[in-house]
Formats: structure tokens, sequence, C-alpha cells
């Protein structure tokens, strides 16, 4: 791959990012919960790659910073605005997919 390609590349990946965050922020109706159970991610992970890559880079960044990128907002302020109890089905579900250490 050439430099230029590679550049290239970067900008698709950045965009792509951008794009799923915004997709995220807008869809708050989607809990953090579901996206664990169905697809094993969730914000707060997408959230954590973000300030590992950062300080993979040598950019400290700390948890809330990286989740208030993530979110559009602080994380205590989404969670009481939009995140619902989750159910019991949901907390089995949770238990039975989380990802293992």
């Amino acid at each position: 791959m050439t430099t230029e390609n590679e550049n290239g590349q970067i900008e698709f990946e950045a965009a792509a990012f951008r794009r799923l965050v915004k997709h995220l922020r807008e869809r708050h109706d989607v809990q953090n919960i579901d996206l664990m159970n169905l697809a094993g991610f969730c914000r707060n992970c997408l959230s954590n790659w973000y300030r590992e890559a950062a300080e993979e880079a040598g950019v400290p960044l700390s948890k809330d910073q990286s989740r208030e990128i993530v979110y559009g907002m602080p994380y205590e302020d989404w969670k009481d605005k939009y995140q619902g109890e989750a159910s019991g089905d949901q907390k089995v579900a949770f238990e039975q997919n989380r990802p293992k250490e």
C-alpha cells in the first residue's frame, strides 16, 4: 500500500469512526446493555478504545474525557437523560455474553 493510500485509509477510518459516534449519539434509545448483548461492545468500550489509542500515541486522556468524546456530553449527564434500568432478561443475557477477561 502506498503512502497516499495509507493516508486515504486513515481518513476513511476516521470518517467512519465519526459517523459511528454521531449515529450512537443520535440513537440514545439504544441502550448500552443491548449493544453489549448483541454486538459485544458499547459506547463505553468505544470510549476505552479511543483513550487507549490516545495513550499509545503519548496523549494522556482520562476516562471521563474519552467518554465525553463518544457521548457528546458528560457521561453522568447522558446516563441521567437516556439510560434506562436494565430488565432482568437484559441482565441475564449480559452475564451470559459478557466478554471474558
